[in-house]
């Protein structure tokens, strides 16, 4: 089993793809998700990311918290 981590305040053109680069500099990406509006199919502006253990996963939130 994983830790999925919340990435918030993302640009509407944020892919899975794009998530999966920027974490993966932490740790082993096994999903990434990027929520959408179900009656749209737009991004909503966040996602879950789910790293191999919690270690990778804090690493990547302090990592990437702040981060553009």
């Amino acid at each position: 089993m994983g830790s999925k981590v919340y990435a918030g305040n993302l640009t509407f053109d944020t892919t899975a793809e794009d998530l999966d680069h920027a974490f993966s500099d932490y740790g082993h990406v096994t999903k990434s998700v990027i929520e959408k509006d179900r009656d749209t199919d737009r991004s909503r502006g966040f996602g879950f990311v789910t790293m191999s253990t919690p270690q990778e996963a804090e690493a990547a939130i302090n990592g990437l918290n702040g981060y553009e």
